[in-house]
């Protein structure tokens, strides 16, 4: 697990990468789902995950159909989730030590993410991680979201660090190709979704989890 160049600044997904979330979404949206007495299939779920908000709402009616009431799915799904999540969804393996590494070595840090400004301050404010991103860029942040690389350049703006020295953190194939568009140094942390020839064409390696991306940028920065 080996890092072409030494990183200037690191862009963190939030969902399935930061916060043990994507599993908590799919049980709620298959909640939703069944209150409205409709399913929803996994593949159809799985489609979603690293989406942009306006993306995933067009592939929920095209699985619905035009006449489904998807305002009130979204609002059921959400309730679904806040009673799931209990307001605070785990910490991903590895996330403490690598913020740590980060901070050791002086390195900028921005969370990318296609949730809204106040589920990633609630996500953070609940494991004690405010203050530890230098920017935020969330829903509303940016014109195109994720697969379009908007959301990663807009993030290596705020954090003053060209595209080209930037790592991006995804676990979806929507984030990789977002990040491999924006020019940026990409690494795959799958959750929901496994990795597939394409994604592991576009990314530097696939990493079980934040522990060993720790171990690539140290062995990077030696």
């Amino acid at each position: 697990m080996v890092l072409h160049r030494m990183p200037l600044g690191v862009v963190f997904d939030m969902d399935g990468l930061l916060f043990d979330t994507e599993a908590l979404y799919r049980d709620a949206a298959r909640d939703a789902a069944a209150e409205a007495g409709r399913d929803l299939p996994d593949a159809v779920f799985l489609s979603l995950i690293g989406g942009s908000a306006p993306d995933n709402r067009a592939r929920l009616v095209r699985h619905f159909g035009a006449g489904f009431a998807i305002d009130a799915f979204e609002a059921a799904w959400m309730r679904h989730y806040a009673r799931r999540s209990g307001g605070e969804p785990a910490l991903k393996p590895g996330v403490p030590d690598l913020l740590a590494l980060l901070d050791s070595l002086d390195l900028r840090r921005a969370i990318a993410t296609s949730s809204s400004h106040e589920t990633v301050r609630r996500n953070l404010a609940a494991h004690g991680l405010e203050g530890r991103f230098e920017a935020v860029v969330a829903r509303g942040d940016y014109a195109r979201g994720k697969p379009a690389p908007d959301p990663f350049l807009l993030a290596a703006e705020r954090i003053g660090v060209v595209p080209e020295a930037c790592l991006v953190l995804e676990d979806s194939p929507h984030g990789v190709r977002a990040a491999a568009a924006a020019g940026m140094a990409v690494v795959m942390v799958p959750d929901l979704v496994a990795a597939c020839e394409a994604d592991r064409a576009l990314c530097e390696f696939i990493a079980q989890d934040l522990h060993v991306v720790a171990k690539a940028i140290l062995a990077a920065a030696a």
